[in-house]
């Protein structure tokens, strides 16, 4: 029987100009792939730059975190922008760090849509459909990112893309599988032992318990650990310590979804 293997993903890279965010270089040393902002929520070319260098030194697999073009909300903001604007900004993202890895000596692994550009296409097809649009125009066999049990998993498969399901080590859920919203208590986990434990249980389980303790069944490809909290450190190497005590390998997404 073969071992169990997953993938732990971080969103980094998020800080801009002279306003710092997150210790990248600590959370890359516990997760194997990096979701890289792209300018729109957050980065700028020289932190692009950077990121990506650190992604390289470490070992760590490399995806655009691409976003709905806004910076003063950190692109926690829903908008109300037609499929093919949500086209062309993902493409427009999904280039600039394409180059910033060609130019690494490397490539670009997956996709993922960041805050409320991925709360909204989980629930829309339409831009779920262009958002794995941009993913495959892109070329190279990049693999998609999103929520597990959400419409990006059929946009992808409709126009051939890799896919891999997402779950979340630090977010609550509600009982439909889709996050529990920030502005609910309880939303973010902040006790790395909690998180810990419910990621294995995801893993070797395939379940996750609801907010209204309803128990939601996925197989997640990849973990998510995000970057931005003041736990993020600890958190990160909580997790992946949880999960190679459990038996669980830590790989990139290429060689899990092998």
């Amino acid at each position: 029987m073969s071992k169990l293997a997953i993938d732990m993903n971080s969103d980094l890279g998020e800080s801009f100009g002279a306003w710092r965010m997150g210790d990248d270089a600590l959370v890359l040393s516990s997760v194997s792939s990096a979701n890289v902002a792209c300018g729109y929520h957050a980065g700028d070319p020289a932190i692009m730059r950077e990121t990506v260098k650190l992604c390289l030194n470490g070992g760590v697999a490399i995806g655009a975190h691409v976003s709905y073009p806004d910076l003063a909300g950190f692109g926690r903001r829903n908008m109300a922008c037609s499929p093919d604007d949500v086209y062309g900004y993902c493409l427009y993202q999904i280039g600039a760090l394409e180059v910033f890895c060609h130019a690494a000596g490397t490539t670009l692994q997956h996709v993922k849509p960041h805050g409320a550009m991925y709360n909204q296409a989980a629930k829309d097809r339409n831009l779920a459909d262009a958002i794995a649009s941009a993913v495959k125009d892109t070329g190279g066999d990049i693999i998609l990112m999103g929520l597990a049990g959400s419409e990006f998993e059929p946009a992808a498969k409709a126009l051939g893309v890799r896919f891999a399901s997402e779950a979340f080590a630090d977010r609550a859920y509600l009982e439909d599988g889709s996050l529990m919203p920030r502005s609910r208590e309880g939303a973010v986990i902040h006790d790395a032992a909690v998180a810990a434990s419910r990621v294995v249980q995801m893993a070797t389980k395939g379940t996750v318990t609801a907010g209204d303790g309803t128990e939601i069944r996925f197989k997640p490809d990849t973990i998510c650990l995000h970057g931005d909290t003041k736990e993020a450190v600890g958190m990160a190497a909580a997790v992946r310590r949880a999960l190679e005590e459990a038996g669980v390998m830590i790989k990139p997404l290429r060689e899990t979804l092998q």
